[in-house]
């Protein structure tokens, strides 16, 4: 039986996430290509911020073009990588990919949220939880 391949998302897993392999691992299950190709961007970009074209990546660690670039597509849309243009004033008009901070913003975010649900049980807010609920169906 094969592995899926959607991001594994479970308690236990994100406490053990310890280095990019452990990271890149539950972004990518069952597929070792573009993990190997995520973990590649994200230490390379890492080590020089505003990388201009990943295409240096494909030739030193013998990536396929289309995992790179699905490997990336992933991570953007994530919010763990950006692309900055020269018309962004926040980083000067530096040009380039960069490690973005909009995943870990988003994540606290759903944390903060998760515990104003869990504290929230005044009477009212609980009916309109249920009514919310009862619209789902």
């Amino acid at each position: 039986m094969t592995e899926s391949t959607k991001i594994a998302f479970v308690a236990r897993r994100i406490s053990e996430v310890q280095d990019i392999s452990d990271l890149v691992g539950g972004l990518f299950p069952g597929n070792p290509n573009q993990q190997h190709a995520a973990g590649r961007i994200l230490l390379a970009l890492k080590a020089n911020p505003g990388l201009h074209s990943m295409s240096c990546l494909e030739r030193q660690h013998e990536i396929s073009r289309r995992v790179l670039q699905r490997a990336r597509a992933k991570l953007a849309r994530l919010g763990l990588i950006e692309y900055a243009s020269r018309l962004s004033i926040r980083y000067g008009g530096q040009e380039g990919w960069r490690l973005s901070s909009r995943m870990s913003t988003a994540l606290r975010q759903l944390a903060d949220r998760v515990d104003q649900w869990r504290a929230d049980v005044a009477p009212a807010r609980l009916a309109k939880d249920e009514a919310l609920v009862g619209m789902l169906r």
